[in-house]
């Protein structure tokens, strides 16, 4: 049995399970009282097809899920189940993880700049794996931690993504023999690359350029005795279907790099940071209408057929909280309406406003809605990035409660993939068990086939 969840941390479901369902009984239970509080309903079987689409994508590849995306339990419990390592960039990040039990070696402290303290709590706790582009971090690091390996992080072309990463962390190419060397004097090891292409990026050929920076600092490392054997490729995929590039568009890029620079038999272990991919589209929002308010609005003759105002629309969550992922996605999510309106119903130019009484808690504006009312509630798809992680409970206003729920199927594939049962195949749909074996978003199962009687 898995070790870190169990059947009771989440409402089990049967196949052709959507949020929405799960979202329309909360709904109706809750309307029946005063406490409309805002919700997610987070799909881990979601997250789990995330997890088997790597892996047939990207298949020398193993994810170190970003906990800094989304750092909530039932994310991590079932990440953990199901064999990723993680991606910790500080102290707490740390103590998450291993409080549920994962061990060091699945661990990669990718902070390029730690403080002291936290390099003294990953050395107490056997985390050895951490990042550096700079002659400080690697003094810091020697003298409290001088049994880590390190993994030194190159910049990228920062341009080609809308998070620039690269303007924060990164080490030149001209600075990393420079970097080498002084890790040699410092008896400390390093032990690969590591770098990011940025988050929602326009080109995946930046991660074919990247691979190529690599390899030449990989070429450089035995000059000063540093023996390479790990190369991380960050993170940056696309979380959602209707993203302008698909996933498996970019996996077709980094393939072919990994086989010119570092071909099977290398013995370079290779590892990604994915954080949005795995957790975007597996959670939902629904909050509450808690007030409006109506602006009228002066009309000219030609006018008259108009609608006469604009509504604002005050919600019990906002960007203080789930709603914090507008500074990272730079646009609000699309409003669906709970209530279908009804045909031909006048729309009026809207704007939705967190609970909070700072003014910078808007959410949207100038969208086109029917009327709403106080106590409707509004719904959001695509809402696990950057949302629970980055929430605060500014004002008083608490951070919205997940709701996990899990198809059977996904359990099921949970399982086998906790046993190591599950390997390559070629196949296209979660499935349920079978009298002919497990078939698995292209992973076959090796596990004896059920009989039935």
């Amino acid at each position: 049995m898995p070790e870190y969840i169990q059947e009771s941390d989440f409402i089990m479901v049967e196949e052709g399970f959507v949020a929405r369902n799960l979202m329309e009984k909360i709904m109706n239970d809750v309307s029946q009282t005063d406490d409309r509080d805002a919700f997610f309903v987070a799909d881990l079987g979601d997250v789990v097809r995330k997890h088997l689409r790597f892996l047939k994508a990207l298949p020398r590849v193993k994810p170190f899920y970003a906990v800094k995306c989304n750092s909530s339990r039932g994310v991590v419990q079932i990440l953990a189940e199901v064999g990723a390592g993680f991606d910790c960039a500080s102290k707490t990040e740390i103590e998450i993880v291993q409080g549920i039990g994962v061990q060091p070696e699945h661990i990669i402290y990718a902070n390029p700049c730690k403080q002291i303290s936290h390099i003294k709590f990953a050395a107490k706790h056997g985390v050895t794996m951490m990042t550096f582009d700079n002659e400080v971090e690697l003094s810091k690091v020697s003298r409290n931690h001088p049994k880590a390996r390190m993994v030194l992080r190159i910049a990228t072309d920062h341009f080609r993504s809308s998070s620039h990463l690269s303007v924060k962390f990164g080490a030149p190419l001209k600075a990393c023999r420079r970097l080498l060397e002084v890790a040699k004097n410092l008896n400390l090891d390093v032990i690969g690359v590591s770098f990011h292409v940025g988050s929602e990026f326009i080109d995946p050929k930046a991660f074919a350029q990247s691979i190529a920076d690599a390899r030449l600092v990989f070429d450089m490392a035995p000059e000063f005795g540093h023996k390479m054997h790990l190369l991380d490729i960050g993170g940056g995929f696309p979380g959602i279907e209707d993203f302008r590039i698909r996933f498996e568009e970019v996996a077709d890029v980094i393939n072919p790099a990994l086989d010119l620079y570092f071909p099977e038999g290398s013995a370079v272990q290779i590892i990604a940071e994915p954080g949005r991919y795995y957790v975007e589209s597996a959670f939902s929002l629904a909050v509450n209408i808690i007030a409006k308010k109506e602006v009228l609005l002066e009309q000219s003759g030609s006018e008259e057929n108009s609608p006469n105002k604009n509504i604002m629309y005050y919600i019990n969550d906002g960007l203080y909280g789930s709603f914090n992922c507008i500074f990272f996605d730079r646009s609000p999510p699309k409003t669906i309406l709970h209530k279908k309106p009804f045909p031909d119903q006048p729309v009026y130019s809207s704007s939705l406003w967190g609970p909070t009484c700072d003014g910078l808690d808007r959410i949207a504006e100038h969208i086109q809605l029917p009327e709403q009312y106080v106590g409707d509630w509004l719904l959001f798809d695509n809402l696990g990035a950057y949302t629970v992680a980055t929430s605060s409970t500014f004002n008083g206003f608490q951070q919205s409660q997940i709701h996990y729920a899990m198809p059977r199927a996904a359990w099921d594939a949970v399982h086998l993939l906790h046993q190591g049962l599950l390997q390559t195949e070629a196949s296209e749909t979660l499935c349920t068990p079978m009298s002919c074996g497990w078939e698995v978003m292209g992973l076959m199962c090796s596990a004896p086939a059920q009989r039935s009687n």
